[in-house]
């Protein structure tokens, strides 16, 4: 293309490319003049993915068009404006407003992982976008870093709405997101099933991990074990995700109708955001009062524990928490935390069932056990196994993330859980574990409690009890 003045391309006889600004699988972004408006405007140049027949390529062009006429009618700040799609070259242009600035991609290789706060900030604003579109019935498809642009005037500004994947092509969906971008693909989508708002939500999620963690969490050596992680794999725990933990393992959920809500995650989002120390951020931990009795099955005896007082700052999220003795092995299978406990070789398992409520800030927490004490012939009959449950309460909405630990700190069930409370009409959660004995012989004695992630970290105190397998 010539590089003089005077001598660049004119499209529609109104818009004059000046010089290139990105380059993706699906076209060309430009820097161009709107010489009717004396003003400078980016212009996505679209191509088509090599191989597609006339007619899906006319298909596409159409649809595309339709698209980007729907998302320039987004009302929402936070969305890049859509001024024009025009024909040139049998082909559509997408005529946008220029943002001046960088891609949250392009900070991501210059600053390395951004602090929670930071993150929550630009999460908000980009989810503000994303419900905008939704309202309208638009789809994103493709959010990642790339497409997030940090505008010079402070402005979080997502582009490519409703461009970057079109859906009824198959040459058109590998080349636009799959082999674009598939570390982001939600996995409805890798799986070829219908998609919704709740697949943006994923994305979001995956964004928001790679932002605050400094790395992709699905991301493989090919594009094919790649989709294989999403679809089939956790993502690692996050280490400096901190109060943002719980907000991203609910969108990261692989069933799109057990993502949490938008409007909760926003909320969750803003008030990180807006905390003064992002190390601290979200909530307190709060003396838990006498808490409303617990389902538990067969009570023969109990005992109960509440959560302490706020923990120092040493084991606030983004500090180092103290190491923790480990068993002798531990294994996860079918959807049950297993360890093996101890000299006598005594093994129980878990099982549970969340509950559930709403994001916010103050949290309570008391463990109460039943059937603490068991001795006779093992596996343990059902009516008479130990069994465990966490209370959750919190004045205001919060979401949080913990999981079940012995009484001297090793984990037992290795996955952090997610659990929103603190609905005005509902601000209590539960969450319940029974423990199942293998051995035949043999005597354990600890304790059982809860670990809180987030809001902040701490660990209630233990409730004992006692397992003996007389053979």
């Amino acid at each position: 293309m010539p590089g003089g003045p005077g001598g660049e391309r004119l499209i529609a006889g109104r818009y004059r490319l000046l010089s290139r600004l990105g380059e993706g699988g699906m076209g060309t972004v430009w820097r161009a003049l709107d010489e009717t408006l004396d003003r400078e405007v980016a212009v996505k140049e679209v191509r088509a993915p090599a191989g597609l027949q006339a007619g899906d390529i006319a298909r596409m062009y159409s649809r595309l068009e339709r698209e980007a006429w729907a998302a320039a009618r987004i009302p929402d700040r936070n969305v890049v404006t859509v001024h024009d799609v025009v024909m040139d070259d049998d082909r559509p242009w997408i005529v946008m407003e220029l943002v001046r600035g960088q891609s949250l991609a392009d900070l991501l290789r210059a600053e390395g992982a951004l602090s929670p706060r930071r993150t929550a900030h630009i999460g908000a604003e980009v989810l503000s976008a994303l419900r905008a579109a939704h309202a309208v019935g638009v789809e994103h498809r493709d959010v990642k870093p790339a497409n997030v642009l940090l505008a010079e005037d402070g402005r979080v500004v997502l582009g490519d709405f409703g461009i970057a994947m079109v859906e009824g092509s198959t040459a058109l969906t590998m080349t636009g997101e799959v082999v674009g971008s598939p570390e982001y693909l939600p996995p409805e989508r890798a799986l070829g099933r219908p998609s919704g708002p709740e697949s943006d939500l994923w994305s979001l999620g995956v964004m928001l991990y790679a932002a605050v963690e400094g790395v992709s969490p699905f991301r493989q050596n090919t594009a094919l074990s790649t989709l294989r992680a999403v679809v089939d794999e956790e993502p690692p725990v996050p280490t400096r995700a901190g109060p943002l933990a719980p907000v991203i393992a609910g969108l990261l959920r692989k069933e799109p109708a057990e993502r949490t809500p938008a409007a909760r995650v926003a909320e969750a989002l803003r008030g990180i955001a807006q905390e003064p120390d992002a190390t601290t951020a979200a909530a307190r931990v709060l003396p838990a009062p006498a808490p409303a009795p617990a389902p538990a099955p067969a009570p023969v005896e109990a005992a109960t524990a509440e959560a302490p007082v706020p923990a120092p700052a040493s084991a606030a999220p983004g500090h180092a928490a103290p190491p923790r003795k480990r068993r002798t092995a531990a294994l996860v299978a079918a959807g049950a935390a297993a360890c093996v406990l101890g000299a006598a070789g005594l093994a129980y398992a878990l099982t549970g069932n969340d509950g559930d409520g709403a994001p916010g800030t103050g949290v309570r927490v008391s463990v109460a056990g039943a059937n603490t004490t068991y001795t006779g012939r093992c596996p343990t009959p059902a009516n008479q196994a130990p069994a465990f449950t966490a209370t959750f309460t919190a004045s205001e909405p919060t979401l949080i993330s913990f999981r079940w630990v012995s009484g001297d700190g090793s984990v037992v069930d290795p996955h952090w859980r997610t659990l929103s409370i603190g609905d005005k009409t509902n601000p209590t959660g539960h969450d319940t574990v029974r423990l199942t004995t293998y051995a035949k012989a043999g005597t354990l004695t600890t304790g059982m409690a809860v670990e809180l992630q987030s809001p902040l970290r701490t660990t209630s105190n233990p409730v004992p009890f006692s397992i003996t397998c007389t053979g």
